[in-house]
């Protein structure tokens, strides 16, 4: 039977307990003095000891309330218009530890310093701009100047670059132990003659190395809940923050040399066209965000535009419930294109969140302290930028000047839940503006989310006042957001797109591709990406319908015949919105197709309804899409933002780090690996600039063929040093590549049925630099590979021969068979099968005429006699590849097969979805 701990009073039940505290003045308060020790606390949850959170009214409560009846709550007087309210700023004083109605302990943390030590359709044409103006922020301003002009060994604590680079390896690949057993060795101990004999001196010098990187501190959070314990005290939990100081990860951004060349430190506007007429969006000081965020700071300030990316992820693999709660930090100085790439360490490991499952509340206050939980932990991650932001802080950048920066926040990376979070908001709701939740598939213009109109509905519901806003709106009972007090910023607007999970998994996987295959049938679907064409790099669907989202490539390929045409208009929007939100770099025009995309999504989406596979269209990710186009033109373009970074990031400082420890008080250890592993990372960054070394980043090739340019234009067309293929006699191309006319095709050079030919597997052509569309492969690789038997255990490998783009004429195009691409918006090119690569042999070539030959198949099932018509062309008119759908119909014939596709079926369908420079060269042509 529990008993209270003050008065000694007895009752039969927890409930009874709880209402015995909640009504005595004495017992009350002294449960609320003890209660002030802690961060988090139930009365934080709703005024009063295990008093379950109030559900939210509706609007009919809302204006009973206004006209005095039915109010049991405090008596407040609302003979006031609430919209001009809303409209004015919020109380302007924080909200302070000790009041009533707020408990949080606020006093300053206990820390606990990290100490190293041995212990992981075509919405219309647009053109590619060949030339950008610049409209440069005004000089008076002095948008980013300058302030100032800012003995040991280069290999730090080592003897040498031999010892350094034994060190690096050892420190990122082999672990504490398995390093002390290697340096004990005797072959290492008695011939290396190395400064560190044993693990502990090692790690000495990795401690000692002049790059460390911002400090962790430990904060300790005690969380008081709502459950009592067997000793009939509240259950309490004490948590860990770690953190590390922003200002600190901003300035080690700022000022690392390897940057020197992709920072940028002023906003502004480029145009492709003289006129100022065609914008162009992609990094973010090409947007309005930082153009006129300058406008409100002093003379001579920088901006350091802050992004911020948090997501809660597992670590234990396949037992346990280990899960860290990392929060990423980068700045939008440095290029896109140098942050994407780990190894560039262009963003910085800020903390660790708690990841608890809050056991000490009960279930109905155990979500509404998480989320406070949460708020509370990002207000003490980030105070620094506080006065940072405000009034600006001197550093070193990356060119060796000083300059004074204002770190703001501009932009926070999370799925849709972690968006909700943030900014306060229920899930069911969108996290940008004001829709109602029910008026999300509508394309309606809803206002935006205001912080200040936010602050002020937040602030009278904790007060105790029923605002009809406040449930209108979806928020939630977090009354001291972390945002509210970080200058200049909008937290709202700061929530960006999330190409990952709103349209890749979201919008395609869990949606349209859902829709469509009950429209058409699984085993239809199924059976269609079974036999679909081969093209490399596209993943080929063995089993159908799979979690991958390389199905968008040939979608539209697999619906066509399938569905009905509205069912194709309302699919191929989406795709083309898809694709149109990936664009590196945006203008004008395409910002108009992406919202034509969207128009015509909407104009059929209605098809899906008349089936009777969707009942409405309240999903939160179709209507995030219609806040891309603002929010490019605010702060670049989406794949500046996309959460695949920093779920890329999860694996170095998350798992990585958790498999370095022994599972015990992980996180502590998690910190002190990362410290050392930042530490040799920053010195090898200081290294190649010190001894100005040039990064690598040449694209490996990946296969076994050894390019080594040896084309006729080294630079356009690249082949293997060595052909794979050699002494191949003209029986053997027929039989092997099924080249059946190559002897007929080669005539005009060929004077001896014996002679005898070298072939190649692959031919690469770089893809063109393009601003709007980056590839991932630099090269577009063409294979000419055959067919491979079984052997023994080999189970063999089946042929490969690519469909190219040809360039031709008109007149070439008439005068010749074959598949013409006349009616596409490309009528220069020709579509053609590769059969061989080939060189001529030594006694055939004359000069000034390519020997670098390719045999192709016309793709037109026309035919010589019993053979595909052939020809015989210089690799360089090949300009690239290309991939053909085969039309299915309205139901696929099984009897096809994807490695001989090409020969069994008779259309084809020319995929401009297949990678997004083709989608780009069809779009733009």
């Amino acid at each position: 039977m529990p008993a209270c701990t003050d008065c000694g009073h007895w009752l039969p039940t927890t409930s009874g307990l709880n209402k015995h505290i909640a009504n005595s003045p004495t017992c009350r308060q002294k449960w609320q003095d003890r209660l002030k020790n802690f961060s988090i606390n139930v009365f934080d949850l709703g005024g009063g000891f295990a008093a379950p959170v109030e559900e939210d009214i509706d609007c009919e409560d809302e204006e009973i309330l206004h006209d005095g009846e039915h109010n049991d709550g405090p008596n407040f007087s609302f003979n006031f218009n609430f919209d001009d309210a809303l409209d004015s700023p919020p109380h302007s004083r924080p909200v302070e530890a000790n009041e009533d109605h707020e408990h949080i302990n606020v006093q300053h943390p206990n820390p606990r310093s990290v100490q190293i030590e041995e212990v992981t359709d075509d919405p219309g044409p647009f053109r590619h701009a060949t030339a950008r103006w610049v409209e440069e922020y005004a000089d008076e301003m002095l948008a980013g100047a300058p302030c100032e002009l800012n003995g040991k060994s280069v290999w730090g604590p080592f003897d040498d670059e031999e010892e350094w680079d034994l060190a690096r390896w050892l420190i990122q690949n082999v672990g504490q132990n398995k390093t002390d057993e290697f340096l004990k060795l005797p072959i290492i101990r008695n011939r290396a003659n190395l400064s560190y004999p044993n693990k502990h001196t090692f790690l000495q010098k990795i401690d000692a190395l002049p790059t460390k990187g911002p400090e962790w501190h430990c904060d300790l959070i005690k969380v008081a809940g709502d459950i009592l314990a067997p000793d009939s005290e509240m259950s309490s939990a004490e948590l860990e923050l770690w953190r590390r100081d922003p200002v600190d990860c901003i300035r080690e951004l700022m000022g690392n040399p390897t940057f020197r060349e992709m920072m940028a430190y002023a906003p502004e506007h480029a145009f492709e066209d003289a006129e100022g007429q065609s914008r162009i969006y992609n990094e973010m000081w090409s947007g309005d965000w930082w153009w006129n965020m300058q406008g409100k700071l002093p003379k001579g300030a920088t901006i350091a535009p802050v992004i911020l990316a948090s997501d809660k992820t597992s670590l234990s693999q396949f037992q346990g419930d280990k899960a860290a709660w990392p929060v990423y930090l980068t700045i939008r100085n440095i290029e896109k294109a140098t942050r994407r790439r780990p190894r560039m360490h262009g963003a910085i490991l800020l903390g660790y969140l708690p990841a608890t499952k809050l056991d000490c509340f009960s279930k109905a206050t155990r979500s509404v302290a998480g989320y406070r939980l949460f708020h509370e932990c990002m207000r003490r991650l980030l105070q620094p930028l506080v006065a940072a932001g405000k009034h600006g802080v001197e550093m070193v950048c990356a060119d060796g000047r000083v300059r004074r920066v204002h770190p703001i926040l501009a932009a926070y990376v999370a799925d849709h839940p972690e968006q909700c979070l943030v900014t306060c908001t229920k899930e069911s709701f969108c996290p940008k503006c004001r829709v109602h939740r029910d008026s999300r598939g509508e394309p309606l213009a809803s206002l935006l989310r205001d912080e200040a109109r936010t602050m002020t509905m937040l602030e009278h519901k904790r007060t105790g006042r029923r605002v009809a806003a406040y449930t209108r709106e979806g928020l939630r009972p977090v009354y001291r957001p972390f945002w509210a007090d970080l200058p200049y910023s909008d937290i709202f607007a700061a929530i960006t797109p999330n190409i990952l999970h709103q349209l890749h998994k979201g919008m395609f996987h869990d949606h349209l591709l859902k829709w469509c295959t009950e429209i058409a049938g699984e085993n239809e679907i199924d059976a269609r990406y079974r036999t679909m064409s081969n093209y490399p790099g596209l993943r080929h669907f063995s089993q159908g319908i799979s979690l991958h989202r390389e199905m968008q490539r040939v979608f539209m390929g697999v619906l066509a015949g399938a569905v009905q045409p509205t069912v194709i208009h309302a699919a191929r929007a989406v795709i083309d919105f898809i694709y149109y939100a990936q664009f590196h770099a945006h203008t004008s025009q395409s910002l108009d197709a992406l919202e034509s995309a969207l128009r015509e999504f909407h104009d059929h989406k209605h098809i899906f309804v008349d089936l009777g596979v969707r009942n409405d269209f309240n999903i939160p990710k179709l209507h995030a899409m219609a806040h891309y186009v603002a929010s490019i033109q605010s702060r670049g373009s989406a794949d500046g933002f996309n959460t695949e970074f920093p779920e890329r990031l999860h694996i170095d400082f998350a798992k990585n780090a958790y498999r370095a420890t022994n599972k015990k008080d992980y996180v502590a250890q998690m910190t002190k690996w990362l410290a050392r592993q930042e530490a040799v990372d920053q010195f090898v960054a200081y290294l190649d600039w010190r001894l100005e070394r040039k990064v690598d980043d040449v694209e490996v090739a990946s296969d076994g063929d050894d390019e080594g340019g040896k084309g006729d234009a080294p630079l356009s067309h690249v082949l293997a040093a060595r052909p794979p293929f050699r002494a191949l006699t003209v029986d053997a191309i027929a039989q092997t590549f099924g080249a059946v006319n190559f002897l007929a095709a080669l005539s005009q050079y060929l004077v001896s049925h014996w002679d005898q030919f070298e072939a190649y597997r692959r031919l690469s052509i770089p893809y063109p630099h393009s601003r709007p569309v980056h590839m991932l492969k630099s090269m577009d690789r063409i294979r000419a590979v055959p067919y491979i038997p079984p052997s023994g255990r080999s189970a063999g490998s089946p042929g490969r021969f690519d469909m190219v783009l040809v360039q031709t004429d008109w007149e070439h195009q008439c005068a010749h068979s074959g598949y013409c691409v006349g009616s596409t918006p490309v009528i220069d090119l020709q579509v053609a099968q590769v059969r061989l690569i080939f060189d001529l042999p030594m006694h055939l070539r004359t000069v000034g005429q390519p020997f670098h030959l390719a045999l192709l198949h016309a793709v037109s099932r026309s035919y010589a006699g019993q053979a595909p018509r052939t020809e015989v062309i210089p690799v360089s008119r090949i300009t690239g590849s290309c991939h053909l759908i085969p039309k299915f119909g309205t139901h696929v014939d099984r009897t096809w097969r994807p490695d001989f596709i090409f020969d069994t079926c008779k259309t084809f369908y020319l995929n401009p979805w297949i990678d997004m420079y083709s989608f780009y060269k069809f779009r733009n042509a």
